[in-house]
């Protein structure tokens, strides 16, 4: 039997029956023909047949697939307000436009109309998690109202608090910001903290007092690394050489790093942040899984801006699995060699979506997987109307390489249904879409309709951040993009 979505907030427990569960544990275990069950916010069970308490709704899951709920470790949610504006840009087009031009034009109201229209996709997509990477909080308004919107949507987030029109050694070590974080960050199951910024290679290391508050706030710290013309090995060396590399910081992107830099990464005991297709797409280099891999550095995904790129992780691990096979065939055939087994599967690129990401945010123990005791983010992908979903026989292929968005069933965030028969649950869509009309209207009215127009096919406009894309400083060198 299945239920509406409307019934599942009072049942005492919900079941999955009947499907292909993809369990992402240690043994990346399969259960055929098998059941889910959640008690409360907890998975009590998995296996066939299950005896379940009276009340349990039922979600038929014969023919589908039950696996974990994606985590994306890296979303400019706010940017979703101007959702693929930016579909033909460059790297500089970004730097230029999004944040010397319409950037600093958010209001905070158009911060938190990015972060619900985002946070919905997300959930709708089955992406349980999502980082947002919010570095446009240009004041502490702008911030409050980043976290309005994370804490209307029903689903997980980790707050990752930046801002780009300003240098992360001024704004981190302010009263105000702390007190924000004292007062809005108490850092629940469902909503997380990192600090956001990047290091600019500066030898004076400006960026060390905005370590130190990550530090004496015991929180991780999120940066773009390996960018080409932006970030690069000297940041790398710098946080080294000031004892700034630790577990839990996150680098995104990764892609244009020396081997120095990545045996530093990977001693430190870190992990990288993947988003293949905006690597691929933008010129932050190539995406960078092949060498990560090589140097055993910890994987997860994310899929960056929806300004540019497709805001879920089917994309995201299709294109890391392309990339990745491209680089080893490409790799071997400059030797003269042919790839005859490929080191990288489907399942890798699965793990790396569910529970990578949820090593790289110290959020293993609690889900990522489906075992029981685990928090219940559980994702169904079925669909009877769809040719593709049938014949199911890799069901780890079946996900990353046949599956899609629209082909996700039923989501569940902390025991929670917050998607079910293909629809959100809610009318939060209504509120999102009026909120997104009035951030537009307020953005072409700021900028004109000549700019407006002109940043979907843009010119390169005469800037300084043709040279260095962080305008807070002066600082530059020959590692950086230079025309």
């Amino acid at each position: 039997m299945s239920t509406s979505a409307d019934g599942f907030g009072n049942a005492p427990a919900v079941v999955f029956r009947g499907g292909t569960v993809l369990t992402m544990d240690d043994r990346r275990t399969v259960l055929t023909d098998a059941d889910v069950l959640v008690v409360a916010d907890r998975i009590e069970a998995l296996g066939p047949g299950l005896p379940v308490p009276e009340g349990t709704l039922e979600v038929d899951a014969g023919g589908g697939i039950v696996m974990p709920g994606m985590i994306d470790t890296h979303r400019h949610m706010w940017q979703t307000a101007m959702r693929g504006y930016g579909a033909d840009w460059t790297l500089t087009q970004y730097f230029v436009w999004n944040y010397l031009e319409h950037g600093k034009k958010f209001r905070p109201q158009d911060i938190y109309a990015g972060n619900l229209l985002s946070g919905l996709e997300a959930l709708e997509a089955g992406v349980t998690t999502s980082v947002d990477w919010s570095h446009n909080l240009q004041t502490i308004e702008h911030a409050e109202a980043a976290v309005d919107a994370l804490e209307e949507v029903p689903g997980r987030f980790v707050l990752a608090y930046g801002n780009i029109q300003a240098a992360p050694w001024e704004w981190a070590a302010t009263s105000e910001f702390r007190s924000f974080v004292e007062r809005r960050m108490p850092r629940t199951d469902l909503l997380g903290f990192q600090m956001a910024f990047d290091v600019t290679g500066d030898p004076a290391f400006p960026e060390r007092a905005a370590f130190e508050v990550a530090r004496d706030l015991d929180v991780a710290v999120s940066t773009h690394a390996g960018v080409w013309g932006a970030t690069n090995d000297n940041g790398i060396r710098l946080m080294h050489e000031h004892g700034f590399m630790r577990p839990e910081t996150i680098y995104v992107h990764a892609a244009t790093l020396s081997e120095d830099s990545y045996q530093r990464i990977a001693a430190s005991g870190a992990s990288a942040s993947v988003a293949a297709e905006s690597e691929a797409t933008c010129g932050q280099g190539f995406p960078s899984s092949w060498a990560l891999r090589r140097h055993g550095i910890p994987i997860s995904l994310s899929m960056d801006t929806s300004v540019w790129m497709s805001a879920d992780l089917f994309t995201a691990m299709r294109q890391t699995l392309a990339a990745d096979h491209t680089r080893e065939h490409h790799e071997a055939h400059a030797l003269g060699n042919t790839v005859t087994h490929l080191p990288v599967r489907a399942g890798d690129v699965l793990e790396w979506a569910t529970r990578g990401g949820a090593r790289a945010l110290g959020l293993d123990g609690k889900v990522g997987s489906l075992e029981v005791g685990k928090q219940a983010d559980v994702v169904l992908i079925k669909n009877d109307d769809s040719p593709v979903m049938f014949p199911l026989l890799n069901p780890f292929g079946h996900v990353v390489l046949q599956a899609q968005r629209g082909d996700v069933h039923t989501v569940m965030v902390n025991g929670r249904v917050v998607k079910h028969a293909h629809r959100l649950v809610g009318n939060t869509l209504g509120r999102a879409r009026q909120a997104i009309e009035e951030t537009i209207t307020h953005l072409r009215g700021q900028l004109g309709e000549s700019a407006w127009a002109a940043g979907m096919s843009p010119q390169i406009p005469e800037s300084k951040v043709l040279d260095n894309p962080y305008t807070y400083t002066d600082f530059a060198d020959s590692s950086t993009h230079q025309n």
